[in-house]
């Protein structure tokens, strides 16, 4: 019972989250509803929150500290007395404190650390944009996924409609005396050989659609559909250089934006090793007064020894550093080799992006040649099997010819198809890199 109605509020749930969105899903839906409920998305954000909260920490520490304070001592036999005689009775003693401190002067460290704060929080936010870049990527490509085995579902599809049209023909023909039933089995084989491959594409389109709504965070794929785009203008343009590329890239992409940041920590982070060498110096100060009781006798009352025993304080402290067993000369070093690892790291992502940016834009260029020959080659086929086809309808082609035919016109359609989609991403990729 329980397990048929958590599976009710699962198919609830979906029903409303694709009701809310209203039919078939465009591409910038899709985008903007990963964005705002991938899982991993929501951790950065969390992340950037927490670093937030660190460096409102950091921005308080300048503040004084102010803190109050009362106790109650109750002391049996031998004691002291309130005019400093040691006596044998029982007394009774209640203080009163207010106190503060202040940090004068800690050697540049509270400003180091709010400065590494904000760097820790733009990190967070260019790690935050990040995951969001690669969020619009993965679902970009799971997209063009989906369109590529739609097209592939109607050129299987289309297969059908050709050989069932076909087995019909010879059906009539057989019931006529003018073909054999070898020739009508031999179609009918064909037909079901057909029917497997729009099976086996159903099978990957639904796949394709399990991980896209798996990106979505969506509980289940039933029911979930994309909207295809308009290609009927579609048009080979020219492409940008992979060089002007990857210069509008390194000023826009988080990625490179959050090693940049890190680097400046890096270096802050030195001048907070080194802000140990120097002295520091606080104040603190307070109020406090007290109440003396010896029991069973009578002295002043609760208020007027509060007023007497009021006492202000205030004090300064100086600690200069001598030797600290070469400690901070140690943290300094290290604080320099994280730097200098730093560096490295930012160059290896620079150097990673300018081979990604490469990668695309020849992968981009071979999809074009590969769209322009497989067009080519698909309007040949086309024609070929127009061709065959009538020539095996007016029974001057064989069975064969007809099928040779066929088989390379729909799998010339399917090159199309795959070409026009894969160049389409990859000109996609290389705007996305740009920032656009």
């Amino acid at each position: 019972m329980n397990k048929r109605f958590l599976l009710a509020i699962v198919f609830l749930q979906a029903t409303v989250l694709f009701g809310q969105v209203g039919g078939p899903w465009t591409l910038e839906q899709c985008v903007q509803y990963a964005q705002e409920h991938n899982i991993s998305v929501q951790q950065s954000a969390l992340t950037v929150q927490q670093r937030s909260i660190e460096l409102n920490t950091a921005k308080n520490s300048v503040w004084p500290a102010l803190q109050a304070s009362a106790s109650q001592n109750f002391s049996f036999g031998r004691g002291i007395s309130q005019d400093n005689t040691y006596v044998r009775s029982n007394t009774a003693n209640t203080s009163f404190g207010l106190g503060g401190s202040l940090n004068l002067f800690t050697g540049l460290r509270t400003k180091n650390n709010i400065d590494m704060g904000k760097l820790n929080l733009e990190a967070a936010n260019a790690d935050c944009a990040k995951v969001k870049d690669d969020i619009r990527l993965a679902v970009t490509q799971a997209y063009v996924q989906i369109l590529y085995n739609m097209e592939i579902c109607w050129v299987a599809q289309a297969q059908i409609d050709i050989d069932s049209a076909q087995v019909e023909r010879l059906e009539i023909l057989a019931e006529n005396g003018k073909v054999g039933p070898a020739e009508v089995a031999a179609r009918r084989s064909t037909l079901a050989q057909s029917r497997l491959t729009y099976t086996q594409a159903q099978n990957n389109l639904k796949m394709a659609y399990l991980d896209m709504t798996q990106l979505l965070e969506l509980p289940t794929p039933d029911g979930f559909s994309v909207v295809p785009p308009d290609v009927s203008a579609f048009a080979l343009e020219a492409l940008p250089d992979p060089e002007v590329v990857f210069n509008e890239a390194i000023a826009s992409r988080p990625a490179v934006k959050a090693e940049e940041i890190r680097l400046d920590y890096a270096q802050k982070n030195i001048a907070l090793a080194k802000s140990s060498y120097y002295p520091t110096l606080s104040m603190s100060g307070g109020l406090v007064t007290d109440y003396y009781a010896l029991l069973g006798s009578t002295g002043k009352g609760f208020g007027s020894q509060l007023r007497d025993n009021f006492s202000p304080y205030l004090g300064f402290s100086l600690n200069v550093p001598i030797f600290d067993r070469l400690q901070t000369r140690n943290q300094v070093r290290a604080a320099k080799l994280q730097y200098s690892s730093q560096q490295l790291q930012m160059d290896n992502v620079r150097k990673s992006l300018y081979k990604e940016i490469q990668q695309a834009y020849y992968n981009a260029v071979a999809a074009k040649d590969k769209y322009e020959s497989s067009r080519l080659a698909a309007e040949s086929a086309r024609e070929a099997f127009e061709l065959a086809q009538a020539r095996y309808e007016n029974g001057k082609g064989t069975g064969t010819e007809f099928n040779e035919a066929k088989n390379n016109h729909l799998q010339s359609a399917s090159n199309l198809a795959q070409a026009q989609y894969e160049y389409l991403y990859q000109k996609q990729l290389l705007e996305l890199y740009r920032g656009k």
